[in-house]
């Protein structure tokens, strides 16, 4: 058989277990709660890995390898920082939004959530939360098909528009039917594949360049601030860097998972885990960008025509042809976790924050999930028309998406756990003024050339949240009835 005959084969064997785990979660799916959010029942391992495998995408495999490949350690700042806001996101976030989304209506996604805790009688504050999550995730859905179409075309020669397809198609098929458990429980796999390759390509790649040693002097020969994290780089750009931390706080597909764990005890073992698993493969990506340029730099007479494939191509240079088709699989693991997370959580939006708060109806849990299943078709289509021509513009709102959600919803999920004067007009304003700050900031290339949007938008839109409650605030017994309460179930489950 042919080397590409060997690496088809290991990617049909892990589209195949993808959907099998889709049809499995699908038995288990029998009301709008177990689809949204897996009737929270998730376990430590599976909580941990499938939101880490759902926030890192392709840019743990070839974005941030690709970055050190060109730049040197001066690019991991950006790794430093997430791992510092996915352990306080852990820590700060995930005890107390399980207990009080369950104390507040028992709420299933975030807006829904916001809307309950701060007793907002309107339906403003849960649309434009929903409204948010719907256009910007839209966007980012579409991002991820482009990814795997590009995928399929650099890996198999394939038209773009095949590898689009049979994306979108495997993607949909197991997020249609098993809903937020098929979700969960293929991005726990696809999180340990990911790890796995991340281990193996790097480990077994040092070998090839003549040991440690051989490699750091190989680096050091050919470009000295290489392995420096602090040589070519300036403070703003630490800062702007470490700043990613701060999206964790308001990443929807990231924090709905904090929801569906089965409880507040295992919040501390996901968040060892999840940390540990987060922090090696960041290692692993490091070290696979380093033993790649050490690798390239010793055969000169082979050329890297895309740094951002580094990953890609030591495993295609170290392995044989099938476990090379699993390291692949790594890749497009990345890439479908994502987009499979987000189409969930955009279908929780349009149906639990648009529908039910405009259409107001009644209908039972049965239908609710076929108007789940009807959204995230919804969403698949556009999202997959926008992609169908490689968009720039796509790609580039996707580049500040993160600081956009972060600025949004990070400072209202933190203060509407913490302080018991967040008002309703208070989060709203915090909202809309993340939103825009971060797209403005985002757009002037004066401004984003000096300091990652979401800096200016995170401090704002705190801001703006404490002012405007100070203005509004008025005692509410339910809401001081429920922070209490929320508080003694943290204490009890903690115990």
């Amino acid at each position: 058989m042919s080397d590409t005959t060997f690496k088809l084969i290991a990617i049909i064997i892990y589209m195949a277990a993808m959907l099998l785990i889709g049809w499995y979660a699908y038995r288990k799916t029998a009301n709008l709660t177990d689809y949204m959010l897996g009737g929270r029942s998730l376990g430590p391992a599976v909580t941990a890995l499938s939101a880490g495998a759902a926030d890192m995408s392709g840019w743990l495999l070839m974005g941030f390898p690709g970055a050190i490949y060109l730049a040197g350690l001066g690019e991991a700042w950006i790794g430093i920082g997430l791992t510092i806001g996915a352990y306080l996101n852990w820590l700060f976030v995930a005890p107390r939004l399980r207990v009080y989304t369950q104390v507040s209506s028992n709420s299933i996604t975030i807006p829904s959530y916001l809307q309950s805790r701060l007793k907002d009688r309107s339906p403003f504050l849960r649309i434009a939360s929903g409204l948010i999550i719907l256009i910007f995730f839209t966007f980012y859905v579409s991002s991820g098909m482009v990814a795997g179409g590009v995928f399929f075309k650099s890996s198999f020669g394939l038209d773009y528009h095949t590898g689009l397809i049979i994306v979108s198609l495997v993607v949909l098929a197991y997020t249609l039917f098993g809903g937020f458990l098929a979700v969960s429980y293929t991005d726990f796999v696809q999180g340990l594949i990911m790890f796995l390759a991340l281990i193996m390509v790097p480990v077994v790649g040092v070998f090839l360049t003549g040991g440690p040693a051989e490699t750091i002097s190989t680096i050091r020969e050919a470009e000295p601030f290489h392995l420096s994290l602090i040589g070519g780089t300036t403070t703003a750009v630490i800062i702007s860097s470490l700043a990613w931390g701060l999206g964790y706080f308001g990443q929807p597909h990231i924090i709905v998972r904090f929801m569906a764990i089965s409880s507040v005890k295992e919040t501390r073992s996901a968040r060892r885990i999840g940390i540990g698993w987060m922090l090696l493969s960041l290692i692993g990506a490091t070290l696979t960008a380093l033993v790649g340029y050490a690798y390239f730099q010793q055969n000169p007479h082979l050329s890297l025509t895309d740094p951002e494939a580094i990953f890609i191509e030591m495993g295609q240079i170290i392995f044989h042809p099938f476990i090379a088709g699993i390291i692949l699989s790594a890749v497009l693991a990345a890439i479908m976790s994502t987009i499979s997370s987000q189409l969930i959580v955009t279908s929780s939006a349009l149906i639990e924050d648009l529908y039910k708060a405009i259409i107001k109806s009644d209908a039972d849990d049965k239908t609710y999930v076929l108007y789940g299943r009807l959204a995230v078709l919804f969403v698949a289509i556009v999202a997959f028309i926008l992609s169908w021509e490689q968009n720039g513009t796509i790609l580039k709102l996707v580049s500040f998406a993160w600081a956009g959600f972060g600025a949004a919803f990070g400072p209202v999920i933190l203060l509407s756990l913490y302080w018991r004067k967040l008002t309703s007009q208070g989060a709203l304003w915090a909202m809309i003024t993340g939103a825009i700050v971060v797209i403005i900031w985002g757009n002037v290339k004066v401004l984003s050339g000096t300091l990652y949007e979401i800096v200016p938008g995170f401090i704002l839109s705190l801001l703006v949240a404490v002012l405007v409650s100070k203005a509004t605030y008025r005692p509410n017994k339910e809401i001081e009835q429920e922070f209490t309460e929320s508080l003694e179930m943290l204490e009890r489950e903690r115990k």
